[in-house]
C-alpha cells in the first residue's frame, strides 16, 4: 500500500539548479523509483529569494501547486478549491551542505536496492520519498505533508497514526534523548496530544518538561501534515502582504523580500500555549512581526496535534564531518527499509583490503586500494596503490588524481573535488579540511587539518593576510572564510597537489608556498555560489555507469548469479545504453566460451527490448531474416568474434524505431540460441554407451513412460534465468488415468531402412504419421523440428546408429551394421500442448529403446545427456523452445481455441495436503509473474469455480501448459469436479483426468513379434 500524490514538489534554493533538480525527480518517474503510479505533476521550484527560509518556500511552493492543479481542472485562475481532494508532498532541499556539492537531498547513501526496476544510486532524497510514499504517509486524508531533506529519517513499516475524525494540522516527531535535544527542537504537549509549545536549543528543565514516561523526547523532524482546509487558508495568504514576498509572484510584483520559518512562523501561531502579542512580538523585524500577525489570523483556530511514532529514528545531518562519516559507516536502525552495505554501486579491484566499518558508494577502485574502518569514499575513481587512514571522507575524485595522493598520508581528512562554474568558465576545485575542524568558529578558537591555526601557520609559511582581509574582524576570520584553496592560475595547470601540500611537513612545504600564492584562491564561503550542481550529478551519473560498465564484465565474466536487467533499464533511461552495448559487445567476442558470449547476447537482446520502451511488438518472434544471416553463419562455425562484430554492424541499422529494435532483440535472441546450442551439445561427451546383445531380428524393444507434473521452479533451469539465479524444478511422475501415456518401440527389420511411425492425440482426434527413409539425403531435414519425422531422424544420428552426414550410403550402413534396417513406433495419448513434459519425455523414450534394439547399452545419465543433445541437434525443438522463451522472461501462452482443458484430481501424499495445495497456489501466481496473461478468461473461470473444492491448483508446464492439475480436499472426485464444471458458464469443451504417482519411472522390456502387444498399438483413453 502506498499514498498517491497528486503533485510532488522538491524546493530548491536560488542559484540555477532547478533544472537540474527536475531532472533528477523524471530521471526518478523513469526508472519507477515513484512507484507504480507515479505524481501526475512533478516539479522543482525555485525559492523567489536567496534567503527565503522554510516557511517562504513552502507558501511559494504550495501556490505552484494550487496554480498547476488549477490549470489542469481548466481554470483561468488559481482557485484553492483544487486543494480539496488533492494529495500534495512538499519537500525541501534546504541550505548548502559542507559534505555534497548537491545538498543533503542528493547525498548518497551506501545502499543498493537488488528488487528496484532499475539500477540506480540511492540518494536521501530516495530514502524520504520511499518513507513517506510507503509508511509515514498512508491512510492520512487529503492535504499537504511537508517534510524537510536535511535529516536521515527512519520509520516503522507500520507508524500506527489514527487519523481518524482529523482536522486541522499535525506534526510528526521522533523519540529522542534529552541530550541530542539540546541542539534541536522539542514538542511541548498535553494528555491530547495537542501542541503547546515548540522548543528550540531549551534548557535542561524546559526539555525535562517534553519527557515521556521513558524519559525520552519528542523531536521535531522536519514533517508536518496540513489538512485541505488548512492548506487552503494557508494558501489564501499569498495574496496579503507582507506573505506575497514570499512567493514568485511577489517577486514579480516588486514587493521586499522577507525570511519566515516553516515552524516557528507558521506552526507554532498554532499552538495552544501561544499567546498572540507574545507570538506577533517574537518576529525578528517589522515585516515578520506583520506577517505573523496574518498567519494568526488565518490559522490560530487550527488544532495542532502531534504523532510520536515509536521505534522511529532522527538523524540531522550537521557540518560536523564526525557525524557525516558516522552516518554512512553505521548501519540504520532495525525500522528501516534501507539496508547499508559496505560497497554499494562500486568497481574494487581488491576488496580485501576495504576494513569492516569503512564505506565506498560510486567508485571505481583500481588496484590495491586500501580504506580503513570508519573512512569513506564517494563518487571516487582512485588507481593505486594508495593508503586511505581511519577518519577520512574522500568525494569527487578522478583516476587522475591518483597520483597525487600515493604516498601521501590520509588520516582524519576531508578531501572533495567540486564542479565549479565562473560565469562561463568551468573548473575543478579541491578543498581540503580536516575531520575535527568547524568551518564557523573563530580562527582564534578554532582548528584547521585538526590543528591549532597558529601550528598550520609556522608549518607552512602561509599568514593570516593570505587568507583574510585586513579590515575583517578577527571574530569574522573562520574556516568558512579563509581563502585556502586555489581555483586558477596565471601559467599553471593546478591539481590535487596544489591543496595536498598543506598536509606536508615544512621542509616540503616551502617548496610549494610561493605556487599558492601565486593562483587565484577562493574560501568555501566564495565557492558555494559557484557549484555547478548540473555539472556535479552529470559526474556521478557517468562514474556510475563506467563502474557499471566494470559489473558487466564482473558478473558476465564470473558466471555471477545476478541479473543485469536494472543497469540495462537504468542505461536506456539515462542514455548510456550505447556504453553498455559496447561493453557487451567485447565480453561476447573475448570471452572464448560460448556459454558467457550467449548470456552477454542475451543482455544485448534486452537493452535493445528496453529501448523499444514497450512499443513495437512481442518480443518473441521470427529471427531468420537474411540481413543476419552472414553473422548467424559465423557464429555456427565457431567464429564467435567474427559473428559479434558482424551483429554489432547490422545492429546499427535497426536502432531508428521500436519496430525495428524489437525485431533486433529477436535476432540477438536467435544468435544466443546458436551459442546456448553450441554450449549444450556439448553434453554428448558425458554420454558413455556400452555394449549390449543385439536383439533378434524382428523383437521389439518397448519403452513406457509416465508423464510429468511440476511442482515447483518451472523456467529457473533455462538461460538466463539459470545463469542469473540458479535453478532448480521439482517434478512428479505420473501416471494419467492409470497408465503411462507416452512411449516408442523399436524393432530390427531385414530391409535396409527406416521405417518412422508416430501416433499422437487421443482416439477423437488420432494422427498417424509414417515415414520411410532409403537414402541419407531423406535425413537431411532432421535439423528442423516441423518437418516429418524430425525427432526420429535426430535420435538415428545422435545415437550413432546412423553416420551422418557420411560417404558411405544408408543402405550400406545398416547391412554392415545390424544387417538390415529399424522401425520404429512412438505415441502419446496426450494432447498436444498438454504441459506434462510430452516432447521431451518421448526424446528420451525414443533413444532409450533405439540403444537397446541396437545392442547397446546407456546408463541414466547418459540418457539425460543425450536427449539434451538431441534436442539442441533440433535447432528449434523443444528444449531450445524452453530456452528462448525463458530468455525473453515470458512464456508463449497458446490460444485458448487450441488448449485443451483437463483437471487433474486426488494426488496422493502421506504429506501434509493442505500445505502442498498452498505451494500449487503461490506456484501459479509466480508462473502469472513470469508470463503476464497465461491465464486464459477460462481457466480462471474454471479455478474460481474448483476453489472451494481444492487445496490447490496450478496449470501445467513451463509455459502455462495444457492440464490444469488440482489437488482436491477429498479423494476420488472425478464426477463430482464434471458436474461443477458443467455448470460453470464460459468453459466450452473440457475433460476430467485422474492421475497417480509413478514411483517406477520408465520402463525398458522385450515385447516379441506381435506388434498388437505393443502399447502403441492402440488402446488410447478419451482425454
Amino acid at each position: 500500500m502506498a499514498a498517491e500524490w497528486s503533485v510532488l514538489l522538491l524546493t530548491c534554493q536560488r542559484g540555477g539548479c532547478v533544472a537540474a533538480f527536475q531532472r533528477e525527480l523524471e530521471a526518478r518517474r523513469r526508472r519507477g523509483g515513484l512507484g507504480p503510479r507515479p505524481p501526475p505533476l512533478l516539479l522543482a521550484v525555485e525559492d523567489p529569494w536567496a534567503r527565503l527560509g522554510s516557511g517562504g518556500a513552502t507558501l511559494n511552493a504550495l501556490l505552484v501547486a494550487a496554480e498547476h492543479l488549477s490549470a489542469r481542472a481548466g481554470c483561468t485562475v488559481v482557485t484553492a478549491d483544487v486543494l480539496r481532494d488533492a494529495r500534495i508532498l512538499i519537500l525541501h532541499t534546504g541550505r548548502d551542505f559542507s559534505f555534497d556539492d548537491c545538498g543533503r537531498a542528493f547525498t548518497c547513501l551506501p545502499v543498493e536496492e537488488p528488487d528496484a526496476p532499475a539500477e540506480a544510486l540511492v540518494c536521501n532524497l530516495d530514502s524520504l520519498l520511499g518513507t513517506m510514499t510507503h509508511r509515514l504517509c498512508v491512510g492520512s486524508p487529503p492535504g499537504v505533508w511537508v517534510c524537510s531533506t536535511d535529516m536521515l529519517l527512519t520509520m516503522p513499516s507500520s507508524p500506527g497514526i489514527n487519523w481518524d475524525g482529523f482536522q486541522g494540522v499535525r506534526v510528526i516527531a521522533v523519540p529522542g534523548s534529552q541530550a541530542y535535544a539540546r541542539d534541536h527542537g522539542v514538542y511541548l504537549t498535553d494528555e491530547q496530544g495537542l501542541v503547546h509549545d515548540i522548543i528550540y536549543r531549551g534548557t535542561e528543565a524546559q526539555i525535562q518538561q517534553c519527557a515521556g514516561p521513558d524519559s525520552t523526547v519528542p523531536l521535531v523532524c522536519g514533517v508536518v501534515f496540513f489538512s485541505s482546509d488548512a492548506a487552503e487558508q494557508l494558501l489564501a495568504t499569498h495574496v496579503v502582504p507582507p506573505l506575497d514576498a514570499c512567493t514568485y509572484m511577489g517577486l514579480d510584483s516588486g514587493a521586499p523580500p522577507i525570511q519566515l520559518s516553516l515552524f516557528f512562523d507558521i506552526v507554532l501561531c498554532m499552538a495552544e500555549g501561544m499567546m498572540k502579542e507574545d507570538f506577533v512580538k517574537g518576529g525578528s523585524d517589522a515585516s515578520v512581526r506583520s506577517a505573523r500577525s496574518v498567519l494568526w489570523t488565518a490559522l490560530h483556530a487550527f488544532p495542532l496535534s502531534m504523532a510520536c511514532i515509536p521505534d522511529a529514528s532522527y538523524d540531522y545531518m550537521t557540518t560536523s564531518a564526525s557525524d557525516y562519516i558516522r552516518s554512512l559507516t553505521l548501519l540504520p536502525g532495525s525500522a528501516s527499509h534501507l539496508h547499508f552495505c559496505k560497497t554499494a554501486h562500486s568497481h574494487v579491484d581488491q576488496p580485501h583490503l576495504l576494513e569492516d566499518g569503512s564505506s565506498v558508494t560510486n567508485c571505481l577502485l583500481e588496484g590495491a586500494v586500501q580504506l580503513a574502518a570508519g573512512s569513506v569514499i564517494q563518487h571516487c575513481h582512485l588507481q593505486g596503490p594508495l593508503e586511505i587512514g581511519p577518519g577520512c571522507l574522500l568525494s569527487g575524485l578522478a583516476a587522475g588524481s591518483s597520483p597525487a595522493l600515493q604516498g601521501c598520508p590520509l588520516h582524519d581528512i576531508v578531501l572533495q573535488g567540486h564542479h565549479v562554474r565562473l560565469r562561463d568558465l568551468p573548473c575543478q576545485v579541491y578543498t581540503l579540511t580536516g575531520r575535527l575542524d568547524n568551518w564557523q568558529s573563530p580562527a582564534e578558537e578554532a582548528t584547521y587539518l585538526n590543528v591549532p591555526w597558529a601550528e598550520f601557520f609556522h608549518r607552512t609559511g602561509i599568514r593570516e593576510g593570505d587568507l583574510w582581509d585586513a579590515e575583517m574582524p578577527q571574530r569574522s576570520r573562520c574556516l568558512l572564510s579563509a581563502r585556502l584553496f586555489p581555483v586558477l592560475h596565471a601559467c599553471e595547470v593546478l591539481g590535487l597537489e596544489d591543496v595536498l601540500w598543506l598536509l606536508a611537513p615544512a621542509a616540503v612545504a616551502g617548496e610549494r608556498l610561493a605556487r599558492w600564492r601565486a593562483a587565484w584562491r577562493m574560501s568555501w564561503q566564495e565557492l558555494l555560489p559557484c557549484l555547478d550542481k548540473a555539472a556535479e550529478l552529470g559526474a556521478r551519473q557517468a562514474l556510475f555507469f563506467l563502474q557499471g560498465q566494470r559489473k558487466v564484465r564482473r558478473v558476465l565474466l564470473g558466471r555471477q548469479d545476478s541479473s543485469l536487467l536494472p543497469l540495462a533499464r537504468s542505461a536506456v533511461h539515462e542514455g548510456y545504453h550505447e556504453a553498455v552495448l559496447g561493453t557487451l559487445d567485447e565480453v561476447a567476442s573475448t570471452a572464448g566460451d560460448a556459454g558467457i558470449a550467449a548470456r552477454a547476447l542475451a543482455c544485448i537482446a534486452e537493452v535493445l527490448g528496453c529501448m523499444a520502451q514497450g512499443e513495437g511488438g512481442l518480443r518473441s518472434g521470427p529471427a531468420a531474416n537474411r540481413e543476419w544471416a552472414s553473422a548467424f553463419r559465423r557464429l555456427e562455425s565457431g567464429d564467435i568474434a567474427g559473428g559479434v562484430r558482424e551483429l554489432a554492424a547490422e545492429r546499427q541499422k535497426w536502432m531508428s524505431r521500436p519496430a525495428l529494435l524489437v525485431r533486433a532483440a529477436r535476432h540477438y535472441e536467435g544468435a544466443e540460441q546458436i551459442l546456448v546450442r553450441q554450449a549444450v551439445m556439448s553434453s554428448c561427451q558425458f554420454v558413455t554407451v556400452g555394449r549390449a546383445e543385439l536383439p533378434p531380428l524382428g523383437h521389439w524393444v518397448q519403452v513406457v513412460c509416465p508423464a510429468r507434473l511440476d511442482l515447483s521452479g518451472g523456467w529457473s533451469d533455462t538461460p538466463p534465468i539459470t545463469y542469473e539465479h540458479g535453478g532448480a524444478v521439482v517434478d512428479l511422475a505420473v501416471l494419467v488415468d492409470g497408465c503411462r501415456p507416452i512411449g516408442a518401440r523399436v524393432r530390427r527389420i531385414s530391409e535396409p531402412e527406416l521405417r518412422l511411425v508416430s501416433l499422437s492425440g487421443t482416439p477423437q482426434s488420432e494422427a498417424v504419421a509414417e515415414l520411410v527413409c532409403q537414402e541419407l539425403q531423406d535425413l537431411q531435414d532432421y535439423c528442423q523440428p516441423h518437418a516429418p519425422g524430425a525427432l526420429l531422424k535426430a535420435a538415428f544420428i545422435c545415437t550413432q546408429v546412423v553416420q551422418f552426414p557420411s560417404q558411405k550410403p544408408l543402405q550400406a550402413q545398416l547391412i554392415e551394421s545390424f544387417g538390415g534396417g529399424f522401425e520404429v513406433h512412438t505415441w502419446s495419448k496426450l494432447p498436444h500442448g498438454s504441459g506434462l513434459g510430452t516432447s521431451s519425455i518421448l526424446a528420451g523414450a525414443v533413444m532409450a529403446s533405439l540403444y537397446r534394439a541396437a545392442g547397446k547399452f546407456a546408463s541414466t545419465e547418459s540418457l539425460i545427456h543425450a536427449v539434451l543433445h538431441l534436442e539442441q541437434r533440433l535447432t528449434t525443438g523443444r528444449a531450445e523452445e524452453l530456452v528462448r522463451q525463458a530468455a525473453l522472461g515470458r512464456a508463449k501462452r497458446r490460444r485458448a481455441g487450441e488448449q485443451r482443458r483437463g483437471v487433474c484430481p486426488g494426488l496422493e501424499a502421506r504429506c501434509n495436503l493442505p500445505l502442498i495445495g498452498k505451494c500449487l497456489d503461490c506456484y501459479w501466481q509466480q508462473k502469472k509473474c513470469m508470463a503476464p496473461g497465461c491465464e486464459p478468461l477460462a481457466v480462471g473461470r474454471m479455478m474460481d469455480a474448483l476453489r472451494p473444492y481444492v487445496y490447490g491448483q496450478c496449470l501445467a508446464g513451463a509455459g502455462g501448459g495444457g492440464f490444469l492439475y488440482v489437488l482436491t480436499k477429498i479423494p476420488r472426485q472425478k464426477e463430482a469436479l464434471h458436474q461443477i464444471l458443467a455448470k460453470t458458464e464460459g468453459l466450452g469443451n473440457f475433460s476430467i483426468h485422474s492421475i497417480e504417482v509413478d514411483t517406477g519411472g520408465f520402463s525398458v522390456e522385450g515385447v516379441g513379434h506381435d506388434t498388437k502387444d505393443s502399447a502403441g498399438s492402440g488402446g488410447f483413453m478419451a482425454v
